[in-house]
C-alpha cells in the first residue's frame, strides 16, 4: 500500500490530534475505562495490547538513551551494548506487528464492520508512514553505533540525531496506537473475537 491520497491530509499521521467522531462511536458505547474488566477482552485483545505497550517502553528507552550518550551520561561501549540489540529488536517486532495488522487482522475487522473501513484505510495510511520512518531510524541507529569508535563531536551529532528521530516518533507512534485501539478494542468488546475470526 503507497501513501494514500485519499486520506484527509488533517487526518494524517504528524497532522490530527484525534480521530473522527464517526469513526468513534463504538468508543462512547466501550470506553476505555470498561475495557480491562469487560467479558469480551479476550486473550487476542490482552496479548495486543501488551504489545503495543511494549513499543511504547521500548521506544521510549532507546530516546532516553541516546539523551544519555549526547549529555555523557553513559560510556559509549557500554551504550553499544545497550542500545544495538535493543534498537534492532524494536524495527524488527514493530515492522512485523504492522504486517500481521494488514495482512490479518485489518481485513478481518472491515469485513465486520463496514463503516470503519476508513479509519482502517488512515491506520494503514499510518503504517506506510511508520515504515519509512522505521527505515530513517534504522539508518540513523546505524550511524550512531558506527560513529562510537570516532571522536566525541561525531558521537554526540549522531546521538542528537537518533534522539530527535526517536523523540519525534514516539509522538507519531503514541498517536497511531491510540487510535488504533480505539477503533478495535471498542469493535472486539462488541463482537468478541470468536465472531470476528480473528480468536
Amino acid at each position: 500500500m503507497t501513501d494514500a491520497p485519499s486520506i484527509d491530509p488533517a487526518l494524517r499521521l504528524g497532522s490530527r490530534a484525534h480521530l473522527p467522531d464517526d469513526l468513534l462511536a463504538l468508543l462512547r458505547k466501550y470506553p476505555r475505562e470498561v475495557w480491562p474488566e469487560h467479558e469480551n477482552l479476550g486473550e487476542l485483545a490482552k496479548f495486543w495490547l501488551a504489545r503495543h505497550d511494549m513499543f511504547r517502553e521500548l521506544c521510549a528507552i532507546l530516546a532516553k538513551s541516546a539523551e544519555d550518550l549526547r549529555e555523557g551520561r553513559i560510556d559509549p561501549a557500554e551504550f553499544r551494548g545497550f542500545f544495538a540489540p535493543r534498537m534492532r529488536f524494536f524495527l524488527h517486532q514493530l515492522n512485523g506487528h504492522h504486517q500481521i495488522e494488514d495482512h490479518a487482522y485489518f481485513p478481518a475487522f472491515m469485513a465486520a464492520e463496514a463503516s470503519l473501513t476508513r479509519g482502517f484505510e488512515i491506520l494503514e495510511n499510518d503504517h506506510e508512514i511508520i515504515h519509512r520512518n522505521l527505515v530513517r531510524m534504522g539508518e540513523a541507529g546505524q550511524a550512531l553505533v558506527e560513529s562510537l569508535s570516532r571522536d566525541r563531536d561525531t558521537q554526540m551529532r549522531s546521538a542528537e540525531t537518533m534522539s530527535g528521530e526517536l523523540t519525534g516518533f514516539l509522538t507519531g507512534l503514541h498517536r497511531h496506537l491510540a487510535d488504533e485501539e480505539d477503533i478495535i478494542v471498542p469493535l472486539i468488546l462488541d463482537r468478541t473475537e470468536e465472531k470476528l475470526g480473528v480468536k
